[in-house]
C-alpha cells in the first residue's frame, strides 16, 4: 500500500479484523465525503467504466446505463450537480467527476419485465468502486437525487429509470480547513461497521445462523 493509499485508509477508519483475508481493493475502499477539487485523468475514468461493463448480469442484459459529467466541463457539471439533493451539492461538487446511473426496466432480448436490474446495477457499481481504488481513486453513492429533473433534463427513454448518482474523485487527505471541512471530516472519519456474518448467513431456515460460520 502506498503512503498515499495508507493515510486514505486511515480516515476512512479501521477495519474490522475479521476482514483480514479480503483482497486489498475491498479492504481499501471507502466512501469519503471530501474530495481534493482535481480532474481525473480520462484513462483512469475510462478503466473504472470498463470495470463495470464487465459485471455479470441475468442474460447478459448489462441493463445499466452511466450519464458522466467531468469536473473539467464545468456548464455538465454544475447540471448535474442540480440534479442532486441539495444536502448532497457543497461535498459532490469538489469530485473529479459525476456519474447518475439509470436501468432499463424490460429485458432487451424478449421485452419482458427484468426483476433484477437494480441487483445487476449494483455489481456493476460495486467493481467500478473496486476499480476506482486501484487507479487511487474513491467513489461515493447517493440515493440522494432528483429523479423526475434528472429524466426531463437528460431525456431518459420510456422504461429507463434515474436510480443513484455516484462521486468519483480523490480523497483530500489534508486537515479540514473550514467549518464545512470540519464537518465532512467528522462524517466520513467513524470506524467502519458491519453486521457480523451470523446476522446475514442462514442455514435451514431464514434467521438460523449457518454454523459453519
Amino acid at each position: 500500500m502506498s503512503a498515499e493509499q495508507a493515510g486514505i485508509a486511515g480516515e476512512a477508519g479501521s477495519v474490522n479484523a475479521s476482514a483480514a483475508g479480503v483482497i486489498p481493493s475491498i479492504r481499501q475502499r471507502w466512501s469519503p465525503y471530501r474530495f481534493r477539487e482535481q480532474a481525473i485523468t480520462d484513462g483512469a475514468l475510462r478503466r473504472c467504466l470498463e470495470a463495470a461493463r464487465w459485471a455479470a448480469s441475468s442474460f447478459n442484459d448489462q441493463p445499466w446505463y452511466w450519464i458522466v459529467a467531468r469536473r473539467q466541463e464545468s456548464e455538465a457539471f454544475d447540471a448535474m450537480i442540480a440534479c442532486l439533493m441539495e444536502a448532497n451539492r457543497a461535498w459532490a461538487s469538489r469530485a473529479g467527476a459525476l456519474i447518475l446511473t439509470v436501468t432499463r426496466d424490460q429485458f432487451a432480448y424478449n421485452g419482458k419485465p427484468n426483476r433484477v436490474a437494480l441487483h445487476d446495477l449494483g455489481a456493476a457499481a460495486a467493481q467500478l468502486a473496486l476499480q476506482a481504488v486501484a487507479e487511487g481513486l474513491q467513489v461515493h453513492q447517493m440515493a440522494g437525487i432528483q429523479l423526475a429533473q434528472i429524466t426531463a433534463q437528460y431525456g431518459l427513454p420510456e422504461g429507463h429509470q434515474p436510480q443513484t448518482a455516484i462521486a468519483i474523485g480523490y480523497p483530500a487527505t489534508d486537515a479540514p480547513t473550514d467549518a464545512l471541512d470540519v464537518q465532512l471530516h467528522q462524517r466520513q472519519s467513524g470506524p467502519r461497521e458491519r453486521r457480523a456474518l451470523s446476522e446475514q448467513v442462514f442455514a435451514g431456515r431464514f434467521g438460523h445462523a449457518a454454523e459453519w460460520l
